[in-house]
């Protein structure tokens, strides 16, 4: 009898030390498994994992937008390639380029890339082309693009971004990054070059309380 009482004590305690181990796990080591527990990311991540490489490809966007105004007086490199996209070397991450006609297109957009604001001026065309990505808490897995601008802070004055669209290259310079509330709109005094682009995600990353603005010539 007394056998029994002592096996059933050290199960207790096996099983009361695999919680209190479990839970210091999670504790410590949060930012990087939060993700688990949100049935959209587990999804995302099951639903790639099950795509093959080429599947993946599929997420690149090849719509493209008829060019209406004139050419400005800029250089760029001509060259052959159908895709419209964005590449930040500086970050390492580079994404589709994705053009929508209305606002209310964008959220679904930015699962496949980042996005044109409708309406913005095109890659090389005079005024601002404003751009928008997803950013992701830390640890967060890379799934679809909701991480693509989760490091647009790490950005320095005279890092460049290049866009590839309507087979030409533009090479942008960063001129400076700003905070803004929700619903706030950018400075005009900040936005006054001809050329510029306005990469733009929600600030901290993955949460909705802010926006980062990174501005390049």
């Amino acid at each position: 009898m007394r056998k029994e009482i002592i096996k059933k004590e050290d199960r207790f305690l096996i099983k009361y030390f695999v919680f209190v181990f479990l839970l210091a796990f999670l504790i410590i080591n949060w930012n990087e498994v939060s993700w688990i527990f949100n049935y959209q990311a587990v999804l995302g991540f099951v639903s790639d994992i099950l795509k093959s490489d080429s599947v993946a490809q599929t997420n690149i966007d090849f719509q493209k937008q008829e060019l209406k105004k004139e050419e400005p007086e800029k250089k760029f490199e001509k060259i052959e390639i159908e895709k419209n996209f964005i590449e930040i070397p500086r970050l390492g991450i580079s994404a589709p380029l994705i053009l929508v006609e209305k606002e209310n297109e964008v959220q679904k957009a930015l699962d496949r890339g980042v996005v044109l604001f409708p309406n913005s001026a095109l890659p090389g065309k005079e005024g601002q082309t404003i751009i928008l990505g997803h950013s992701a808490p830390l640890g967060w897995p890379k799934i679809k693009y909701d991480w693509i601008f989760s490091d647009l802070g790490q950005l320095s004055k005279g890092d460049e971004i290049f866009v590839y669209f309507d087979n030409k290259k533009f090479t942008y310079l960063v001129k400076n990054k700003i905070f803004l509330d929700k619903g706030e709109e950018l400075p005009q005094d900040l936005t006054s070059s001809k050329n510029m682009i306005v990469l733009i995600s929600c600030w901290p990353p993955g949460k909705d309380f802010k926006r980062i603005a990174v501005l390049a010539e």
